[in-house]
């Protein structure tokens, strides 16, 4: 009887532990596969702001003359020349923020460190 008893509990500890150890390569996959798929949506979402950006111009939110803009990409999104200024614009859409070279190229501007330089090449 005591024999029959530690079989069918040893029958059962393998079990479990079968059961155990395909789980975890079940949860080890799964979490691969979520890994990839958030990484596919930063993605996304990062081609879907260059797109974005690209239009916000010409939307009916903008302030600004869309004729009087220059888009650039990078860096900043682009520059509105305006008859009485000339304003650096950044477009952001969701959650999205300034990275640091922008938080960098803003606080130029705002402290008033813009130049003008003219060249001329004679060729």
């Amino acid at each position: 009887m005591i024999d029959l008893l530690i079989t069918v509990l040893a029958i059962i500890t393998s079990a479990l532990i079968l059961t155990c150890y395909f789980l975890i390569k079940k949860n080890q996959k799964l979490t691969r596969e979520i890994r990839e798929m958030e990484t596919q949506q930063k993605s996304l979402s990062t081609v879907y702001g260059r797109i974005s950006e690209q239009w916000f111009p010409l939307m009916k939110e903008y302030p600004y003359n869309p004729q009087n803009f220059r888009f650039i990409g990078s860096p900043v999104d682009g520059i509105q020349f305006e008859e009485d200024k000339i304003i650096f614009c950044e477009f952001k859409v969701h959650k999205s923020q300034l990275n640091e070279n922008q938080k960098r190229i803003r606080d130029l501007v705002k402290n008033r460190k813009v130049d003008w330089e003219e060249f001329h090449f004679n060729i």
